[in-house]
Order: C-alpha cells, then sequence, then structure tokens
C-alpha cells in the first residue's frame, strides 16, 4: 500500500485526489508547516533528502516529484481512465499540460507569491519578465478551456489534478481576474468527490 507524506497547504493534495479517483488504498502521514516561517516541516528530510512534499513510500520505492509521482501510480493503478490512449490525440494535450503545471505554469505563479510576501517599494527587473509570462499562461489556459471541457479534451484527466493545484494558488493572488473560463473550470473541478475527499486534509 501506498504511503502519501502529506504536508498542509501543498502540492501533496494531488496525490490524494489521484488515489482517491482510482480507488486505490493508501495511507496518510501527516506534515505540518511551521507556523512562524511557513516551511516545511523538518520531519520530511527522514523520508527523502529535498524535504519536499508530496513523497510517498511503496515497498522499496521512496519517490518525491508530482509528476514522477503521479507516474507512478497509473502505472501501478490496475485499471485507469485518468491517461487517454497513446494511439489519439487527448494523450499528447495530456502530457503537454501535465508538464506545463510544473514547467512554464509553476514558475511565475509561485514567484508572484513570493514577491507579494515582500515589503517592496518600486518595480524590480524581475516584475516585467513575471508579468509577461503570467499573461502569456493565463490567456493560453483560458483559449484552451474555451474550448476544451477538460485540459486534455472531453474526459477529465491527471492533467486536471496537476493543473488545478496550480490554478487555485493562481486564484488566491488574483492572477485569474477577468478569466471566467478558468473561474467557472475550478467551479466544477471542485465538484467532484475524489477532489473534495483530498481537500480535507488541508
Amino acid at each position: 500500500m501506498i504511503t502519501i507524506h502529506h504536508l498542509n497547504k501543498s502540492r501533496s493534495k494531488r496525490v490524494i485526489w489521484l488515489l482517491e479517483e482510482l480507488n486505490m488504498p493508501y495511507n496518510v502521514v501527516k506534515h505540518q508547516r511551521d507556523p512562524i516561517t511557513n516551511l516545511a516541516s523538518e520531519s520530511l528530510k527522514l523520508i527523502h533528502p529535498l524535504a519536499k512534499a508530496p513523497i510517498i513510500v511503496d515497498g522499496e520505492v521512496t519517490l518525491c516529484e508530482s509528476g514522477a509521482v503521479m507516474e507512478y501510480i497509473l502505472n501501478h493503478a490496475t485499471s485507469s481512465n485518468l491517461r487517454p490512449s497513446i494511439d489519439c490525440n487527448e494523450y499528447y494535450h495530456y502530457l503537454e499540460w501535465l508538464h506545463f503545471a510544473e514547467g512554464s505554469l509553476s514558475l511565475p505563479v509561485i514567484t508572484t507569491l513570493l514577491m507579494s510576501m515582500e515589503t517592496r517599494e518600486g518595480t524590480q527587473p524581475l516584475d516585467g519578465y513575471i508579468t509577461k509570462e503570467n499573461h502569456l499562461d493565463f490567456s493560453y489556459i483560458e483559449n484552451t478551456l474555451s474550448v476544451r471541457r477538460y485540459f486534455a479534451g472531453d474526459s477529465f484527466s491527471a492533467a486536471d489534478i496537476m493543473m488545478t493545484v496550480i490554478l487555485e494558488i493562481a486564484e488566491s493572488i488574483g492572477l485569474l481576474e477577468n478569466k471566467g473560463k478558468t473561474k467557472d473550470y475550478l467551479v466544477n473541478i471542485r465538484k467532484r468527490p475524489a477532489y473534495q475527499k483530498a481537500a480535507q486534509f488541508g
């Protein structure tokens, strides 16, 4: 059985959500952020040298990084409709968005989040670049969701799980203003029972 080392307010919610969608059994070990620094718990270092969530342990396998963890679980699921068949175009849309979440999108969103926590005067050299990247990324997302129900096509997939967590961070810092299709997408995604179960872990 897979054990998830879950950090509150982190991307590890994705892993619980995926396992719930797949109806796979799992254990959760909870780790709490430092209440002052908001940094990850030192207890995670006992599990993996990077001390970052999500981390899963399955027998002799200890694995970090959201995308790798998602692929591992999908590869070990007895059956799954959360990854399109490799012989259809939707599979390649799925691959693009699965990696887009932690590739193109994560950097400008997390940088914006961190900059919002700073006391700043005037503009900084990074501001223009981050603004441009956010505009580019969220325009692409909005346009995609204008023609597709989900990121890979008409069916929900693991790419939606990867994307939703970053979109929720973006929403919390005001990056989804005037992005009606993206907001509607999140409203619908949050109705999924597996999402709601994962959200209970914080």
